[in-house]
C-alpha cells in the first residue's frame, strides 16, 4: 500500500491555438500583409513546437505545474469545472498524447476508459476487441479465456459480442470499454466521466467494482467525476483543478466541500454571467437571473415553503424556433434534485422577443435548508444555444413548508414532499 505506482512532476501541457486575425486599415497594409502572408505561415509552422514564452496568446495551457504521487491500492478522485484540464491530465498519464514538459514516472500496466468508444476497433466485434485489448495490455489467448465469461455477464450485452462495435449505441461501447478495462487486471485503472453515458444502474455496478479492485484486489484507480457523491464515497484521496493547475489536494470530503464553496459563477445579486464557462451556439443566452417573492422584491437567500418566482433574462441572436429554457438544481453533492423545464411545464410554445425575460414559478419552494447549485441549459428546439454548470449558488434557509407552525429543520439538504396524516 506504501508503493508508489504514480509519480507527476512538474507537468505541463500547452497547445498553440489559432487567433483572430486582425483586419488591415489601408489598401497600403492589406497588401503588404497578403505579400508577407507565405513567410508568415512558413514561421508558425517552424515554431509549432516552441513554447518558449508561456504569456505567448497564442499558446494555451490546458496544464501547468502538477505535481503528485499515487500510491498503490489509493483511489484518486480529480474534480474540477469544465475547462479544468482533467481529461488532458488522464491523457498525459495514459500516453495518448505528450507533455510539454515535466515528468511522469509510472509503475504498472495502465487501463484507461476516457471517451466513448476509446480503444476500440470499430470494425471489429464486441468480441474480438476484447482479445485485443487483452493482448495488448500483454495477457496470453488462455488468460483472456479465463476472463472472457466475467467480462461479458459484467457488460449485460452477451448478445452482441458477435456485432461489430461501429453500430453499437453509447451506452453499449461504455459497458463493454469498463467490463474489459476492469477485468483484464491493469495495475492501474484509469476513469473519466464517460460512465454519466451509462443507466443509473450500470453507473452504480462499475463505481462497485471500482472500489472492489481499490480496496481487496489493491490496484489503483483515478476517476474523474461530476459526481460529487461519488468522489466522497469511493475516493480514498482527492485534486482539484482549477485552469490547469492542482489548487487543492487532500481528503475527498475537504476537496469537496472548497469545491462547492467556491464553485459558483454568478452570485444570485449579481446580472453579469462569465461567458469564459459557458458552452452552446449563442443563438439564445442567459443575461441574468432573479429570485424573487411574492411581493416581487428580489431575495438572496430563499425560505422552504416560500412562494418564489425566478426571473431568467435571456437575448435572441436570431428568431427562434421552439426555444427551451431548462433549469436543474443540485444539492451539496452534485446531485439533480429538481428539474424545471418549459418544455414540459409551459403550455404550447414559447414566443419571445429580440430579449427580455420569462418567470418560473414555484409556489411552494420544496428545498430544505442547505446550500444548493443551478445549472442552466438553453435551446432552439433540439439545439443547445447556451449550457452553463453552476451558474449560481443558493442558501436555502428552514421555514414552515407545511403550515403547521413547526419550522422544518434537517442537517441534509434535499426535498420536501407535501403531504398530510389522519387518525381514525
Amino acid at each position: 500500500m506504501n508503493n508508489t505506482v504514480i509519480k507527476v512532476e512538474g507537468l505541463g501541457k500547452a497547445y498553440r491555438i489559432g487567433l483572430k486575425e486582425q483586419k488591415s486599415e489601408t489598401l497600403f497594409a492589406a497588401l503588404t500583409k497578403a505579400i508577407k502572408k507565405p513567410l508568415t505561415n512558413f514561421k508558425n509552422i517552424t515554431n509549432l513546437r516552441k513554447f518558449g514564452n508561456s504569456n505567448d496568446e497564442d499558446i494555451f495551457w490546458a496544464n501547468r505545474n502538477i505535481s503528485f504521487d499515487v500510491k498503490e491500492g489509493e483511489v484518486l478522485g480529480i474534480i474540477g469545472k469544465n475547462g479544468a484540464g482533467k481529461s488532458t491530465l488522464l491523457k498525459l498519464l495514459s500516453r495518448i498524447t505528450q507533455p510539454t514538459e515535466g515528468r511522469i514516472e509510472i509503475t504498472g500496466k495502465v487501463a484507461s476508459l476516457l471517451e466513448v468508444g476509446t480503444g476500440f476497433n470499430p470494425d471489429l466485434s464486441g468480441k474480438e476487441n476484447i482479445y485485443l485489448n487483452g493482448t495488448i495490455l500483454g495477457l496470453t489467448k488462455k488468460e483472456i479465456d479465463q476472463r472472457y465469461n466475467e467480462i461479458v455477464d459484467f457488460s449485460g450485452i452477451e448478445q452482441f459480442m458477435e456485432t461489430p462495435v461501429k453500430r453499437y449505441s453509447s451506452g453499449m461501447k461504455v459497458r463493454l470499454a469498463f467490463a474489459v478495462a476492469a477485468h483484464l487486471d491493469p495495475e492501474i485503472l484509469i476513469i473519466d466521466e464517460v460512465l454519466a453515458v451509462g443507466d443509473a444502474e450500470f453507473q452504480s455496478k462499475c463505481l462497485g467494482k471500482m472500489q472492489s479492485v481499490a480496496s481487496k484486489e489493491g490496484r489503483t484507480v483515478l476517476f474523474v467525476s461530476h459526481d460529487m457523491a461519488a468522489i466522497k464515497n469511493l475516493c480514498t484521496r482527492a485534486l482539484l483543478l482549477q485552469k490547469g493547475t492542482i489548487v487543492k489536494e487532500g481528503n475527498p470530503n475537504d476537496v469537496v466541500d472548497y469545491y462547492l464553496r467556491n464553485a459558483n459563477v454568478l452570485n444570485a445579486s449579481e446580472k453579469t454571467i462569465d461567458t469564459s464557462l459557458r458552452s452552446g451556439s449563442g443563438k439564445f443566452t442567459l443575461q441574468g437571473i432573479e429570485f424573487l417573492n411574492r411581493k416581487g422584491e428580489e431575495v438572496s437567500v430563499l425560505e422552504s415553503g416560500m412562494d418564489l418566482f425566478i426571473k431568467v433574462f435571456y437575448k435572441c441572436q436570431e428568431k427562434p424556433v421552439n426555444p427551451v429554457i431548462n433549469i436543474i438544481v443540485r444539492n451539496s453533492l452534485q446531485q439533480e434534485i429538481m428539474n424545471l423545464l418549459t418544455r414540459i411545464a409551459y403550455y404550447g410554445v414559447m414566443k419571445l422577443r429580440d430579449e427580455g425575460f420569462v418567470t418560473c414559478h414555484i409556489p411552494k419552494l420544496p428545498l430544505m435548508q442547505g446550500r444548493y447549485s443551478i445549472d442552466i441549459t438553453m435551446k432552439y428546439d433540439f439545439e443547445i444555444t447556451d449550457e452553463i454548470e453552476n451558474v449560481l449558488s443558493i442558501d436555502v434557509e428552514k421555514g414552515d413548508f407545511y403550515g403547521t407552525g413547526k419550522i422544518v429543520s434537517s442537517m441534509r439538504d434535499g426535498l420536501l414532499v407535501y403531504h398530510t396524516w389522519h387518525v381514525d
